[in-house]
């Protein structure tokens, strides 16, 4: 009997009772915490990112601009968020068209309607090549009143673990990219466009 009242008493006490619960929502609070925190860090690390890429961009329209020169400004700017931040590999990339609208796959006629050019379907080989070409661009930053496609990947370490907890991995990548048209210093060379079937 004794100990039923004991046990009826243990129930009815209220003391202690908050720190229970804050214990059973401290993890989640911090998980929410650090969660909301690495968005809000990754949404500023690409806000910069693309900021210091259309400055590029820009500064590469010019003549004798230096691509390595370019890419260490873009490089530079991320580093101020994450010093471990590097160029992921094979990026930066420059690809180089003569006009806007050939930043595209070559126009065919696709004969027998499948959406893939086929051997012997006839296209318009924009770059010159005697090639259909997914890709028309040429790598590079291209001459007078070429158009640029400039892409940046980096990567860096997250700076939560709570990315890790959830599986993710442990290094962040993101993109950026701008299309800008070379000033016109000089005469464009652009090829002359013509249809071919092969």
């Amino acid at each position: 009997m004794r100990w039923r009242q004991g046990a009826q008493a243990l129930l009815r006490e209220t003391a202690g009772a908050a720190l229970v619960e804050f214990a059973m929502v401290l993890p989640v609070m911090l998980l929410a915490g650090m969660g909301l925190c690495e968005l809000a860090y990754e949404s500023y690390m690409q806000a910069v990112l693309a900021g210091s890429v259309d400055q590029a961009g820009r500064n590469g329209t010019i003549q004798g601009a230096s691509s390595a020169t370019i890419d260490a400004s873009v490089l530079s700017a991320v580093q101020t968020i994450n010093g471990k931040t590097a160029f992921a590999s094979g990026y930066p990339t420059r690809k180089s068209y003569a006009d806007f609208g050939y930043v595209a796959p070559e126009p065919f006629v696709d004969a027998n309607l499948n959406g893939v050019h086929d051997a012997g379907e006839c296209y318009t080989d924009v770059n010159g090549n005697n090639v259909w070409d997914a890709d028309p661009g040429t790598t590079g930053m291209g001459g007078a009143s070429d158009t640029v496609v400039y892409t940046v990947v980096i990567t860096f370490p997250r700076p939560f673990p709570m990315p890790s907890l959830l599986g993710w991995s442990a290094t962040a990548r993101m993109s950026a990219t701008t299309i800008l048209k070379n000033q016109p210093y000089a005469g464009q060379n652009s090829p002359t466009l013509n249809t071919v079937c092969n």
